[in-house]
């Protein structure tokens, strides 16, 4: 599970739309990564939505915003369409890059046991190390708090 200040994982995952994300590419800027469950539930919903009205405010502080998720590329644009979302999403489909981030956790829900992604945020510095970790995000006021912090990053 990487901390702060460790250089964030590298990885390279398709896209909502079609081409690849690789996050090495995008050093000399921030990078939020934010970790969610499942397209289209209510949370990740409310989550989303917020990244992208607030994408040209972490665009003018510098930074680039990336929702990871183990949906298919086809559910991220069925979301993206019906949402009219502009933050662009990733698939993680094999759960690789959750596991090196360390948010493929155990869950519990109604005391049955799965194995589901723990909402998470990173925000990756420009010479790609991790300046901020978030854990076990709760939606309300989290991308503000996020804002806040790459703002204060550049």
């Amino acid at each position: 599970m990487p901390e702060i200040s460790d250089t964030a994982p590298d990885f390279t995952l398709p896209r909502d739309g079609g081409g690849e994300v690789t996050l090495s590419d995008l050093r000399g800027g921030a990078v939020v990564l934010f970790f969610y469950p499942r397209d289209d539930t209510p949370g990740c919903t409310k989550e989303s939505i917020g990244f992208s009205e607030h994408l040209p405010a972490f665009a003018d502080a510098g930074a680039q915003v990336f929702g990871i998720s183990r949906d298919s590329v086809a559910k991220h644009d069925k979301f993206v369409a019906k949402h009219g979302l502009t933050t662009p999403l990733l698939s993680d489909e094999g759960s690789t890059v959750c596991e090196d981030y360390g948010v493929w956790v155990e869950k519990n829900m109604y005391g049955r046991k799965s194995m589901g992604i723990e909402r998470s945020t990173f925000l990756i510095d420009s010479d790609g190390k991790i300046a901020r970790v978030w854990r076990k995000v709760k939606v309300p006021g989290h991308v503000d708090d996020v804002l806040e912090a790459t703002r204060a990053l550049a």
